[in-house]
C-alpha cells in the first residue's frame, strides 16, 4: 500500500503542489497497524486535482474533498481549508481554501489524527500526535467545549477511537462528551449505526460499551438495553438484543438475521430441527447470548445427518426413476418428508435406505 500511496502523493507534488498523508494512514503506520484507505491533504484544489487525475468526478466534490481509486486503493484527497461556519452541529457550510498545513490540521478532530507523512516517509508532527499515541490518549484539537458542538459526530468518533485503539479519553473530552451527549439526538441514525458497528465489531467491545454507559450516551442513542446486552462475536448479535430495528436503519439481510436470532432465542437451541432450520451462524450467535460454549454448539450442529437439502443422499431424478415418471408436483411432499426424517434422525442418510423408504411409503 505504501508504494502505491507514495505514487499518488508524488503525482501531486510533481505538479508543484504540497501534499501529505494525514490522519489514519500515518497514525496506523506509527502504531504498526493495517490501513484500508488513505487520506491526503494538499494545497491543490479539486479543479487542480482533476487535471492530475482526469478520472475523478468533481460532481462528488464535498467541501474540498475528492475521492480517488488508484490501483484498487481508496484515497480521499482534501484541499487545505478552514471551516468557518457549521450548520446543525454537523455540516461545515462555509469553508475557505488556504495554503497552510498547520491551519488545516487545526480543524481536525483529535490530536492523534493530525500526524502527517511526506513522500519521503518523514513524519510531520505539528500538534503533538506522537506524544498522544505514545501515551495512548484521545485529546481534542482545540477545546472540546466548542469542537464537539461544531460537529456532534465527534462525540461518537471519540468513543470509537478509544475503543478500537484501546486508548483513554482525555478527562476534559470525556466531561464534554457526557455534557453534550443529548446532541446525538440530532445525528442521523445512519451515522450513529456506522460508528456503533465499528465499536461492536472491535475486539475491545466491552471497553467501548463501558464508555458509552459511563458517559450516558446509551440514552441519547436510544439503546437503553445496552447495559444488559451480552457481547457476541458478531455485531449483529449485539443489535439483536437492543430492540431498535424500527429505529435504526438495517439492510434486509441484517433485519432477517436479527429476526431469526430473536426467533431462536425463544426455542430449544439443540433441538435438531432448530439447528437445521437456523444454521450454524445463527445458532452460534444465540448460543453466545445464552452463554453456551461455541464448541458445544459446533459439536451438536456437526452431529446433524444433513445441514441442507443438497446433502440428501437421493436426488429428485432418482426418485423419479423409482416411479418411472417425469418430475412433477408429487416430488415435493416426498422430499419434504425425507428431509424431516433425516433432520430428526429417524432414518439414515444412505441412498439405498432412502430408496427403500420411498418404495415402501409412496408406491
Amino acid at each position: 500500500m505504501l508504494e502505491t500511496a507514495t505514487k499518488v502523493l508524488k503525482k501531486i507534488e510533481d505538479k508543484g503542489y504540497k501534499a501529505y498523508f494525514v490522519g489514519g494512514y500515518p497514525r496506523d503506520l506509527y502504531l504498526n497497524q493495517k490501513s484500508v484507505d488513505v487520506d491526503i491533504c494538499t494545497n491543490a484544489t479539486p479543479k487542480d486535482l482533476k487535471l492530475i487525475f482526469p478520472n475523478i468526478n468533481l460532481s462528488s466534490e464535498n467541501y474540498g474533498s475528492i475521492s480517488l481509486v488508484f490501483n484498487n486503493i481508496y484515497f480521499e484527497i482534501t484541499t487545505f481549508r478552514k471551516e468557518i461556519k457549521y450548520e446543525n452541529n454537523r455540516i461545515p457550510v462555509k469553508i475557505k481554501y488556504i495554503d497552510d498545513l498547520l491551519e488545516d490540521l487545526k480543524r481536525r478532530d483529535f490530536i492523534i489524527n493530525t500526524l502527517c507523512m511526506d513522500s519521503n516517509g518523514n513524519m510531520i508532527d505539528l500538534l503533538g500526535a506522537r506524544e498522544d499515541l505514545d501515551a495512548k490518549q484521545i485529546r481534542m484539537v482545540g477545546k472540546p467545549k466548542h469542537r464537539l458542538k461544531e460537529d456532534i459526530l465527534r462525540i461518537l468518533r471519540a468513543i470509537r477511537f478509544a475503543t478500537t485503539l484501546n486508548f483513554a479519553l482525555d478527562k476534559e473530552l470525556e466531561k464534554y462528551i457526557a455534557k453534550y451527549g443529548y446532541l446525538l439526538r440530532k445525528l442521523s441514525y445512519e451515522r450513529k449505526k456506522e460508528e456503533l458497528d465499528k465499536i461492536f465489531s472491535s475486539c475491545n467491545i466491552q471497553y467501548g460499551i463501558d464508555l458509552i454507559l459511563k458517559t450516558k450516551l446509551d440514552k441519547y442513542l436510544e439503546i437503553p438495553n445496552l447495559a444488559k446486552a451480552t457481547i457476541t462475536s458478531s455485531p449483529i448479535g449485539i443489535w439483536s438484543q437492543l430492540d431498535v430495528v424500527d429505529i435504526y436503519r438495517f439492510n434486509n439481510n441484517e433485519k432477517k438475521t436479527i429476526k431469526l436470532i430473536n426467533e431462536l432465542m425463544g426455542k430449544e437451541l439443540f433441538a435438531e430441527e432448530n439447528l437445521y432450520k437456523y444454521g450454524l451462524y445463527i445458532s452460534t450467535v444465540v448460543g453466545e447470548i445464552k452463554g453456551i460454549d461455541r464448541k458445544k454448539v459446533n459439536e451438536n450442529y456437526n452431529q446433524l445427518y444433513i445441514t441442507n437439502r443438497g446433502e440428501i443422499a437421493i436426488t429428485a431424478i432418482e426418485i423419479c426413476e423409482i416411479f418411472n415418471s417425469k418430475p412433477g408436483p408429487f416430488l415435493k411432499p416426498i422430499i419434504d418428508d425425507i428431509e424431516c426424517k433425516l433432520v430428526k434422525k429417524e432414518i439414515i442418510n444412505d441412498k439405498d435406505v432412502l430408496k427403500d423408504y420411498v418404495i415402501n411409503n409412496y408406491s
